[in-house]
């Protein structure tokens, strides 16, 4: 049996309102960008026309606080495709499946009494009037258009908490008129921030590292480690497959994979013991800043948190600082386990993350791996190794891969 929610969508989904189906769009901290709003607005909207374009080529309208995505021969099947697709892009707060209608009274009503239609529970009309000239109140038009629903349908009115809200919006041109919405991820659009690297571990935290620097406005691309020729592919699968997933929220990803299981050998033969943990991960982020520049990246980004494994204490993240020049980015440092994966599950990483697979920073790992690393003593295990010559070789042996969102 259907919920309450999933009747509600079937109902709206079948509803045939007199007027144009669209997309509308509520901006987040975009509009608090003074001056440089415009700049921000732009980019977000490049960024919708790109996310749905497999769906429809669409027109996006900016106006003061929202956008209005439209499309010729437009259908609520393909709207609802457009707002699942767009509630994904970085930037946007909630993407409503709207009815644009006439800027008149009687418009509005009729949208609103069909949207209705079918529908129980209790109600209520909330009025957003963009445009100060329609002759009604805010306040009016929610009493006329809700009295004109319970004389209909015989629905309560309930101004608290209602089982359904009717929202109108009164635009410059036309009236919108919807009912729910989907929310949105927030933040900032992906780009405006910059470009940066993440180490793509496979595990649950990197992707949802990778995620919140997306909604930081930073594009990202991805270095994946794997523990080959000692080690299966299966890690790369997994980094391909979480690429994918995590590409709908900027597109254009791209994964760069780095056979790493010699390199580790190598480590383990210079006599690192404690140390080949970190000393192998300072070799990471060497391959990862060799990368980085040559990808116009200005940072690097890691799913490390404090204290949550023994390479995450504060002397050993002092000692993986040293080992580059650019910025270590760790947006995860102050989360517990807990919740990071409450919010892989929520961009639907999490499930991808528990597939098993030999993860190449546990092969050739010490029983004890030291919690307290020397700079001095990773320096000298460094010298010898040669390091800034093998993060040059392993950056040149990276194989480029394109993950694209909704590819099987």
């Amino acid at each position: 049996m259907p919920t309450l929610d999933a009747a509600t969508e079937a109902v709206q989904a079948q509803t045939q309102v007199d007027g144009e189906p669209c997309v509308l769009i509520k901006l987040g901290e975009v509009v608090l960008k003074g001056k440089n709003r415009e700049l921000f607005e732009r980019r977000l909207a490049d960024n919708v026309r790109a996310a749905v374009r497999p769906i429809a080529r669409v027109d996006v309208i900016r106006r003061h606080g929202v956008f209005i995505v439209r499309t010729k021969d437009a259908t609520v099947e393909r709207v609802d495709a457009l707002a699942e697709r767009i509630s994904d892009v970085m930037g946007i707060v909630w993407a409503h499946r709207a009815w644009r209608v006439g800027k008149d009274v009687e418009s509005v009503q009729r949208a609103a009494l069909e949207l209705m239609a079918g529908r129980s529970g209790s109600f209520a009309v909330r009025t957003k009037r963009r445009d100060k000239r329609f002759p009604l109140t805010s306040t009016e038009l929610d009493r006329l258009v809700g009295g004109l629903i319970n004389d209909t349908y015989g629905l309560p009115v309930k101004l608290k908490g209602p089982d359904h809200t009717v929202s109108i919006e009164i635009d410059r041109d036309e009236a919108f008129v919807f009912s729910g919405g989907l929310p949105g991820q927030g933040g900032l659009p992906v780009g405006m921030s910059g470009r940066g690297l993440v180490l793509m571990s496979g595990g649950i935290d990197s992707p949802v590292a990778a995620y919140r620097m997306m909604r930081r406005g930073l594009r990202v691309d991805y270095l994946h480690f794997s523990g080959m020729p000692f080690t299966g592919p299966e890690s790369i699968y997994k980094a391909y497959a979480l690429v994918r997933e995590l590409d709908k929220f900027q597109g254009g990803s791209r994964l760069f994979v780095v056979p790493f299981g010699k390199a580790q050998q190598q480590i383990k033969s210079s006599g690192a013991d404690k140390l080949a943990v970190i000393a192998q991960r300072r070799l990471m982020l060497k391959t990862g800043e060799v990368l980085a520049h040559r990808l116009a990246g200005g940072t690097l980004i890691t799913g490390d948190a404090l204290g949550q494994v023994s390479s995450q204490t504060l002397t050993n993240i002092t000692a993986l600082d040293d080992a580059v020049e650019l910025p270590i980015l760790r947006p995860l440092i102050g989360m517990d386990k807990m919740e990071i994966m409450d919010q892989a599950r929520r961009i639907r990483t999490l499930s991808i993350s528990e597939l098993p697979d030999e993860d190449c920073c546990t092969l050739l790992a010490p029983r004890r791996a030291e919690t307290r690393a020397k700079i001095d003593d990773l320096r000298q295990i460094e010298k010898r190794l040669d390091v800034a010559e093998l993060a040059d070789q392993l950056a040149e042996s990276v194989q480029e891969h394109r993950p694209v969102y909704g590819d099987s």
